[in-house]
Protein backbone atom coordinates (compact mmCIF):
# COMPACT_ATOMS: atom_id res chain seq x y z
CA UNK A 1 0.00 0.00 0.00
CA UNK A 2 1.29 3.59 -0.85
CA UNK A 3 1.69 6.28 1.92
CA UNK A 4 -1.08 8.45 0.76
CA UNK A 5 -3.35 5.21 1.19
CA UNK A 6 -2.13 4.37 4.86
CA UNK A 7 -2.50 8.22 5.93
CA UNK A 8 -5.82 8.06 4.17
CA UNK A 9 -6.69 4.93 6.48
CA UNK A 10 -5.27 6.47 9.51
CA UNK A 11 -7.12 9.79 8.83
CA UNK A 12 -9.80 8.69 10.97
CA UNK A 13 -10.36 8.77 14.87
CA UNK A 14 -12.33 5.82 15.05
CA UNK A 15 -10.03 3.93 13.36
CA UNK A 16 -6.82 5.71 15.29
CA UNK A 17 -8.81 5.13 18.58
CA UNK A 18 -9.26 0.96 17.49
CA UNK A 19 -5.26 0.86 16.65
CA UNK A 20 -4.71 2.27 20.15
CA UNK A 21 -7.19 -0.12 22.37
CA UNK A 22 -5.48 -2.92 20.49
CA UNK A 23 -2.30 -1.69 21.57
CA UNK A 24 -3.55 -3.14 25.33
CA UNK A 25 -6.29 -5.71 24.53
CA UNK A 26 -6.52 -7.08 28.11
CA UNK A 27 -7.22 -3.15 29.55
CA UNK A 28 -9.71 -2.23 26.69
CA UNK A 29 -11.76 -5.05 26.08
CA UNK A 30 -13.83 -7.33 28.76
CA UNK A 31 -12.81 -11.38 28.64
CA UNK A 32 -14.04 -13.65 25.51
CA UNK A 33 -15.91 -17.03 25.28
CA UNK A 34 -13.92 -17.71 22.29
CA UNK A 35 -10.24 -16.91 21.51
CA UNK A 36 -7.45 -14.81 24.03
CA UNK A 37 -7.30 -11.16 23.60
CA UNK A 38 -3.33 -11.29 23.20
CA UNK A 39 -2.83 -13.83 21.45
CA UNK A 40 -5.63 -14.41 19.41
CA UNK A 41 -7.09 -10.84 19.07
CA UNK A 42 -10.45 -9.40 20.12
CA UNK A 43 -13.79 -10.33 18.73
CA UNK A 44 -14.85 -7.75 15.90
CA UNK A 45 -18.32 -7.54 17.91
CA UNK A 46 -16.98 -6.06 20.71
CA UNK A 47 -15.00 -3.71 19.03
CA UNK A 48 -18.09 -2.61 17.49
CA UNK A 49 -19.72 -2.08 20.73
CA UNK A 50 -16.82 -0.07 22.23
CA UNK A 51 -16.88 1.98 19.24
CA UNK A 52 -20.88 2.62 19.69
CA UNK A 53 -21.60 1.48 15.93
CA UNK A 54 -22.98 -1.43 13.76
CA UNK A 55 -20.71 -4.81 13.24
CA UNK A 56 -21.25 -3.65 9.42
CA UNK A 57 -19.62 0.25 9.92
CA UNK A 58 -16.71 -1.19 12.30
CA UNK A 59 -16.07 -4.17 9.92
CA UNK A 60 -15.56 -1.51 7.38
CA UNK A 61 -12.58 0.21 9.80
CA UNK A 62 -11.24 -2.95 10.25
CA UNK A 63 -10.99 -4.18 6.65
CA UNK A 64 -9.25 -0.47 5.87
CA UNK A 65 -7.01 -0.94 8.53
CA UNK A 66 -6.11 -4.63 7.63
CA UNK A 67 -5.76 -3.60 4.00
CA UNK A 68 -3.11 -1.25 5.36
CA UNK A 69 -1.41 -3.95 6.88
CA UNK A 70 -1.96 -2.31 10.75
CA UNK A 71 -3.92 -5.50 12.14
CA UNK A 72 -4.17 -8.98 11.19
CA UNK A 73 -7.78 -10.80 11.54
CA UNK A 74 -8.11 -14.55 12.33
CA UNK A 75 -11.36 -16.49 12.22
CA UNK A 76 -12.42 -18.69 15.00
CA UNK A 77 -15.69 -20.39 14.87
CA UNK A 78 -18.12 -17.29 12.95
CA UNK A 79 -15.77 -14.61 14.06
CA UNK A 80 -13.21 -12.56 13.01
CA UNK A 81 -10.38 -11.55 15.80
CA UNK A 82 -8.26 -8.41 15.34
CA UNK A 83 -4.20 -7.69 16.61
CA UNK A 84 -1.96 -5.25 15.92
CA UNK A 85 0.27 -5.66 13.25
CA UNK A 86 3.49 -4.49 15.03
CA UNK A 87 6.20 -5.79 12.15
CA UNK A 88 4.09 -3.48 10.24
CA UNK A 89 3.65 -0.88 12.07
CA UNK A 90 6.85 -0.29 12.37
CA UNK A 91 7.57 -0.63 8.82
CA UNK A 92 4.99 1.75 8.09
CA UNK A 93 6.78 4.53 11.28
CA UNK A 94 10.30 4.08 9.48
CA UNK A 95 8.20 5.03 5.85
CA UNK A 96 6.16 7.53 7.22
CA UNK A 97 9.57 9.27 9.22
CA UNK A 98 11.39 9.72 5.65
CA UNK A 99 9.01 12.75 5.17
Amino acid sequence: MKAEEILRVLANRRRLQILDWLKQPRKHFRPQVDGDRVKDGVCGLLIARKLKVTQPTASEHLNLLASAGLIRGKRIRQWTFYKRDEKTIRKIKRMLDKF
